[in-house]
């Protein structure tokens, strides 16, 4: 664990190189904050839920993001197409079930999902509750403290700003951050940890200069961009997992 920020760092340098392309089954309401999120960061974002061209457009990404937040018929047809592609080239993929503690037909559609198999739920932990995660699925349970999980393996990430709470989006784009990270790095505890890591080290610096929220936004995306292995090293705190 001493050594996991030098970790992260060397990660983001590789995202960086390697541009990876993600393609986004995301909430409607945030598309632009995760499409420029991504784009700040270094990854290709794509969005599209169509349902005669979603198997090509995951088909042609690196990694693949699955956000529950605006559900409807159209978008679990697209879901499972997009899936059914991801298993065929191998692409990773992360689920984030978002607002299922709020419906019990979303809770049941987030656990067919996790049956099969995600390398990573991204999760609150109200969310996280209602789910039961089977091995190997890495755990991420987002809060206070970003605590992430895989079997007996766990870190906690201590990083992060209470401003990210105000602005709508932000644990959508740290789903997609994941996926980026996936994209360049096999151990995925190893990648959902540097991307909560890169999220929380950025909101921080973004959060010496906001105002609020409105401000926030903006300067959050400023520091994805900005963000360097420096930063990481420096101002990462990182501890064993409690649960």
């Amino acid at each position: 664990m001493s050594d996991f920020p030098e970790q992260a760092a060397e990660m983001l340098q590789r995202l960086r190189g390697a541009t990876p392309r993600v393609h986004c089954l995301m909430n409607t309401v945030v598309h632009k904050l995760v499409a420029d999120g991504l784009s700040a960061l270094g990854a290709i974002p794509s969005m599209t839920y169509a349902i005669d061209e979603v198997s090509s457009f995951v088909a042609k990404a690196d990694a693949l993001v699955v956000n529950l937040g605006t559900l409807d018929d159209q978008r679990r047809q697209a879901i499972r197409l997009a899936l059914d592609t991801a298993h065929d080239e191998a692409k990773p993929w992360v689920l984030d079930p978002a607002h299922c503690d709020y419906s019990p037909p979303r809770a049941t559609f987030a656990q067919e999902l996790l049956a099969l198999g995600p390398a990573v739920l991204r999760a609150n932990a109200s969310e996280f509750v209602l789910l039961s995660v089977p091995d190997p699925v890495v755990g991420v349970r987002t809060g206070a403290s970003d605590l992430v999980r895989q079997g007996e393996r766990s870190l906690a990430i201590e990083n992060g700003h209470a401003l990210t709470a105000k602005v709508t989006g932000t644990g959508c784009l740290s789903g997609a951050i994941i996926a980026a990270f996936l994209a360049v790095e096999r151990d995925a505890l190893q990648a959902a940890a540097a991307a909560m890591l890169v999220v929380g080290v950025a909101a921080e610096i973004a959060g010496k200069t906001a105002q609020g929220p409105g401000s926030f936004e903006p300067a959050f995306l400023d520091a994805l961009d900005r963000i360097g292995p420096a930063e990481i090293t420096t101002r990462a705190r990182v501890a064993h997992a409690q649960s």
